[in-house]
């Protein structure tokens, strides 16, 4: 009883006024941060700080939340309509989504993208307000044994789940772990691959690689089928929004999206972008049509893009019950917290009920602000498509630019981004998948940490992967994963034999 009447405290906390317009405020924020590549909710937090001073710390935090799962929203929009995730959370939503958009369905994507968000959003506040406290109990399980093997097991989803060939993806997948290791070894202190540029010290941001990639490889193979006389303005087709078969095709990825995102979300520092990967899988293995994915399945847009938004919501359970961190924009929250002489942790909901009841229940309106704002911007948006190709090329790569020289202010990284669109633009020619390097380069450092640091604790002893039920189950999963590829390539191969032969 006493909790509820702090839940019901929280709602009036979170609907003053006050506080209504710094949730709309955040919300929008992040809407704006999300569709520009390269900027991130966490320097946007980051730059929101000194502004926060002169505010009472229950509403300095709840815009700085509404920045971070506004943010989730809008990275959506530029991965579907320009093939441009400005998250690596948005790498999953960018596979089907833009083949969607090609089609002449970028009005759907979107509006299951809103719709999804908005399902998953709400699903992790209430999973926040209800198992908050038990579930941190089960995240302080995973080890830095537990967490490699996650990763193992993320990236053995990815690589089987995007190309024709899953001997692509696995090269895919090794070339973004060779990316991950250049630069400074956090342990030794050796410098890795740097080839004597002091600007490859710290390491290649993922951010460059993604609009490498994704953006600047698609205005080349744009460019190149302008002047074959290949391109076409990407017309729409039919309705605007969803369909009685959409609706119904998306349901119970959206469901599952909501419970898987908001579950990983809650270990600390696994974040977003493997709950969006997570569900992904579990949405094309589940599915009667597999080889649809990649292809516009509009399975592959409301899954992963429902999850990420669960994740967002999940992430703030280790941050408020043990003030532990989940992801860089939720370790600029923890700053927020500190600076205002607040520390998150089990005494917390004691406290400061007031704080944390108005904070967790402003990300209910502010979902429900998300909806409203962005299922109506739906009719501009697709507009975006009927922009001449002269036209919307010089704004994808003044994106692209502002994005990448954002990081570090650095030309340096401008021809690195250069460098990476040229390869994506080969990979695109040879049939490469690009999902599996990018993430493969999100994934690779928290990889090799987790790794090294199991190895430390086992004295270099291997036993340590399988030493506990976490560990052989997330084993077992990525062996299924793996035969279960194998097997689907095999049986499609035979499909395509028997077919010629007939």
């Amino acid at each position: 009883m006493e909790a509820l009447i702090h839940v019901i405290d929280g709602f009036g906390i979170s609907l003053q006024p006050g506080n209504l317009s710094y949730t709309f405020i955040g919300v929008l924020l992040g809407t704006i941060i999300g569709v520009l590549p390269g900027i991130g909710p966490s320097a946007a937090m980051a730059l929101l700080i000194p502004f926060c001073y002169d505010l009472n710390a229950t509403s300095a935090l709840i815009m700085m939340a509404g920045v971070y799962y506004g943010a989730q929203y809008g990275g959506a929009i530029t991965s579907i309509l320009i093939n441009t995730p400005g998250e690596s959370s948005s790498v999953m939503t960018a596979i089907d989504g833009y083949q969607m958009a090609r089609k002449g369905r970028a009005g759907a994507a979107l509006a299951v993208s809103a719709w999804g968000s908005f399902i998953g959003g709400t699903v992790g506040v209430i999973g926040l307000t209800l198992l908050a406290v038990p579930l941190t109990k089960a995240a302080l399980g995973f080890g830095p044994a537990e967490y490699f093997m996650l990763m193992l097991v993320a990236l053995t989803a990815v690589f089987s789940l995007t190309g024709k060939s899953p001997a692509k993806g696995m090269l895919a997948t090794m070339l973004g772990l060779g990316i991950a290791t250049v630069g400074t070894d956090l342990q030794s202190g050796q410098i890795r691959y740097a080839f004597g540029l002091p600007a490859l010290q710290e390491g290649i941001d993922f951010i460059i690689v993604v609009i490498g990639m994704f953006a600047i490889g698609e205005v080349f193979s744009a460019l190149e089928d302008k002047f074959t006389q290949k391109s076409d303005i990407i017309r729409l087709k039919g309705k605007l929004m969803l369909t009685r078969d959409e609706w119904r095709r998306s349901a119970k990825p959206i469901a599952r999206g909501s419970v898987i995102g908001f579950l990983v979300g809650a270990l600390p520092g696994a974040g977003a972008t493997i709950a969006s990967i997570m569900s992904y899988t579990v949405e094309k293995n589940s599915s009667k049509h597999p080889e649809e994915f990649g292809k516009g399945a509009i399975e592959g847009v409301a899954g992963p893009e429902t999850a990420n938004n669960g994740a967002s919501s999940g992430a703030m359970v280790p941050l408020l019950t043990l003030g532990v961190p989940g992801s860089g924009s939720t370790a600029v929250l923890l700053g927020a917290f500190i600076m205002f002489g607040i520390q998150p942790g089990p005494m917390l909901f004691q406290t400061r009920p007031d704080l944390v009841w108005g904070l967790v229940n402003s990300m209910y309106v502010g979902n429900v602000m998300l909806l409203l704002l962005n299922l109506p911007l739906i009719f501009i948006f697709v507009r975006l498509l009927y922009i001449p190709t002269g036209i919307l090329l010089p704004i994808v790569l003044v994106l692209s630019t502002i994005g990448v020289y954002a990081i570090n202010n650095s030309i340096f990284e401008l021809y690195l981004c250069l460098f990476f669109g040229v390869a994506g633009y080969i990979f695109r020619k040879v049939d490469i998948p690009l999902a599996p390097l990018v993430l493969a380069v999100v994934l690779g450092g928290i990889m090799e940490q987790s790794f090294r640091q199991a190895m430390t604790i086992s004295s270099g002893s291997l036993s340590i992967f399988v030493g506990s039920k976490l560990t052989i189950g997330l084993a077992v999963i990525g062996v299924v994963i793996l035969a279960f590829t194998l097997y689907s390539t095999v049986s499609r191969r035979r499909r395509i034999v028997g077919t010629e032969d007939n």
